[in-house]
């Protein structure tokens, strides 16, 4: 059936434009209920990051929870990985996370979580959105088990013990020297205040929301500033995460962004040697570079690739037994712990490594030889330019140019109105060559 809400990532779009409106917050908090509490009595967590609409999604939330008989635990502004551990931890009927991730403060976006803390498969949210097209149809709680808001003071604390347990006692991280880019979001408190702990010698920047700057020139997807303060600083490393915490990019002390693949590379390796990776390897998605699938070969591991998402990867892990999977973009799974993409999760581990061994992080952090790869990302509006013509001959042509010395992987972004079109060869030209024949085409039909 075709999909009106949901997307990559849950519910996600301009704020009061459908479909994230109030509307809908309401109608998929009833229908969520119906679904996965139909006697009331459960409860439901939510919790949200720091943009202006947040209030306004999560009252909407609790209004069609609390008509239903199901009762709201707030859990305030936390990371999207905290939502997750405390619907595990809770027993909670679900979860609600209210974010729109990386995106800008105009756009707000809602995520679920099943009471083991993971998100929904296709089929499930196939069934969720046939009964909110059905939400104001049917019968509500009587007037005597209409439930009351609840709030659940330390959530963000909960949270943070977690993390630190991760990397165990007497770590101390007193001579790192660090810059942490909280992206105005869901982190600013949780994860200078773990790095705190360690004793980091810490700068901050991203670190002072005010409803509308979330992701405003900080974060993830905007790393300018931290390159910036990094080498004005001085520090060892920079850690940017992105609005609700979920996803980490990584900039060394020369300036130079590091990805996900080159982190994920460097916790596989040393999971593997202290004989803690499970699944014999790890699970990453179609984008992620040729070079880590042949690093973790000459390491005698696999790489098991799947579709674009955290959710699909940490699908394929729960069902082939991996603990370490994740996205290129930086969202990083370390199931041992957490059941979804964790930014202050994967970081610590990442800076567990460099204060143990000293160094450079630019060495630490260049784990293999990256094929050359490029992304382009072509904003379109009406039909979906993949289904013409003439991008599908472009395509076949770029295909048949590559041939067995590189991929390209050209999809749909599920969050925004974007083609993103992917090249990668074993040499550059190649690769250019392949990129500028599908993205010319897909541009042109835009």
């Amino acid at each position: 059936m075709a999909r009106q809400y949901f997307g990559t990532d849950g519910i996600r779009g301009r704020i009061n434009q459908r479909p994230m409106t109030a509307e809908t917050a309401l109608r998929l908090a009833i229908a969520s209920a119906r679904t996965f509490a139909p006697e009331g009595g459960r409860e439901v967590v939510i919790g949200r990051d720091t943009r202006r609409s947040g209030e306004m999604i999560e009252a909407a939330l609790i209004a069609g929870l609390t008509s239903m008989g199901v009762t709201p635990v707030r859990l305030g502004i936390v990371p999207t990985p905290a939502v997750a551990l405390i619907a595990r931890e809770t027993g909670a009927a679900l979860g609600f996370m209210v974010s729109a991730s990386h995106n800008k403060f105009e756009d707000n976006g809602l995520k679920l979580f099943s009471p083991e803390g993971v998100k929904f498969t296709d089929e499930v949210e196939e069934t969720l959105e046939a009964a909110m097209a059905a939400a104001f149809e049917g019968a509500y709680a009587a007037p005597a088990a209409i439930s009351e808001l609840a709030n659940l003071p330390g959530a963000a604390a909960r949270y943070l013990e977690r993390c630190l347990e991760t990397i165990g006692k007497g770590q101390d991280f007193s001579k790192l020297k660090i810059v942490l880019d909280c992206a105005h979001g869901a982190g600013f408190e949780t994860a200078p205040e773990a790095l705190r702990k360690l004793g980091a010698r810490l700068t901050l920047i991203g670190a002072a929301p005010d409803g509308i700057n979330i992701n405003a020139g900080v974060g993830s997807t905007a790393t300018g500033a931290l390159k910036a303060a990094v080498l004005e600083t001085g520090a060892d490393i920079g850690i940017a995460l992105d609005g609700d915490a979920d996803r980490l990019i990584v900039v060394d002390e020369t300036g130079a962004e590091v990805d996900g693949d080159q982190v994920m590379a460097l916790i596989a390796g040393e999971m593997h040697r202290t004989g803690r990776l499970k699944g014999g390897g790890m699970v990453a998605t179609v984008m992620s570079n040729m070079g880590l699938d042949a690093y973790l070969k000459a390491s005698g591991l696999v790489l098991a690739r799947t579709k674009v998402g955290d959710r699909y990867v940490g699908e394929h892990m729960r069902q082939h037994g991996f603990n370490l999977g994740g996205e290129q973009s930086g969202h990083i799974i370390l199931s041992d712990v957490s059941t979804t993409g964790d930014g202050l999760l994967a970081g610590l581990q990442v800076l567990s490594v460099l204060a143990a061994r000293g160094g450079k992080a630019s060495d630490m952090l260049r784990v293999f030889t990256p094929a050359p790869q490029k992304l382009s990302n072509i904003r379109y509006s009406g039909a979906n330019p993949l289904e013409s013509d003439r991008v599908k001959a472009a395509l076949a042509e770029a295909e048949a140019v590559l041939g067995d010395r590189g991929r390209m992987v050209v999809r749909k972004s599920g969050t925004e109105p974007l083609i993103r079109v992917m090249a990668e060869a074993l040499d550059e030209a190649l690769m250019q060559q392949a990129l500028t024949l599908v993205a010319d085409a897909v541009q042109a039909e835009a």
